[in-house]
C-alpha cells in the first residue's frame, strides 16, 4: 500500500516546477518509497531525475562515492553516510537537490545505540548539505512512511 502524503508530494512538485529545480535521491532503508511518491504526481518529469537505491555498502560506496573508512567508522546508518549519499547523488546527475536516505527500518537489526526507527536524512540543496537525525516509532511500513513525509514537508520549508 504506497503512503498517504495529503497533497504535500504534490506541492513539492508544483514548487520544484515554478523554481525550474531538478531532484534527485539515493535511498538505502526507504528502497524507492520517496521517488515513488514523487512520481505518483502528474508532471514529475519536469522536475524529477534520478534515484538510485543503494542498499548494500557495496553500492554506496560505488555509485555514490560514499568512503570506506566513513562506513567503517560509523557504520552505513549515520550522519556522515547520509551527508555522503546528498553530495555523491547530485555530484552524479547535476541535479539542484539531492536527498540521501538511510536508516534501519526494521523489525530486526537496530541494537541499542541504533535502534529500530534511526534513520539519517541528507538533503544537498545547491551545495549546502543539512543532515537531520529522526528516531521514528513503528512498524517497518510506517517508519518508511514518516520518513518521507518529514523530507517532503522540510523541502518545502527549505527550497
Amino acid at each position: 500500500m504506497r503512503a498517504e502524503m495529503n497533497g504535500i508530494n504534490e506541492e513539492l512538485v508544483r514548487l520544484l516546477e515554478s523554481k525550474n529545480l531538478k531532484i534527485s535521491s539515493a535511498e538505502s532503508c526507504t528502497g524507492g518509497l520517496f521517488s515513488a511518491l514523487i512520481t505518483d504526481v502528474s508532471g514529475a518529469s519536469g522536475v524529477f531525475d534520478e534515484t538510485i537505491v543503494t542498499y548494500a555498502n557495496s553500492a554506496k560506496m560505488r555509485e555514490l562515492g560514499v568512503k570506506a573508512a566513513t562506513l567503517k567508522r560509523f557504520g552505513a546508518v549515520s550522519h556522515d553516510v547520509a551527508y555522503q549519499m546528498a553530495e555523491g547523488i547530485c555530484r552524479r546527475t547535476g541535479a539542484d537537490i539531492g536527498v540521501g536516505i538511510t536508516g534501519l527500518a526494521g523489525p530486526t537489526g537496530g541494537k541499542t545505540k541504533k535502534p529500530v526507527g534511526t534513520v539519517y536524512v541528507g538533503i544537498n540543496i545547491r551545495g549546502s548539505i543539512r543532515v537531520y537525525h529522526l528516531l521514528i516509532n513503528g512498524r517497518r511500513d510506517q517508519i518508511r512512511e514518516e520518513t518521507c513525509r518529514f523530507i517532503f514537508l522540510k523541502l518545502l520549508e527549505e527550497v
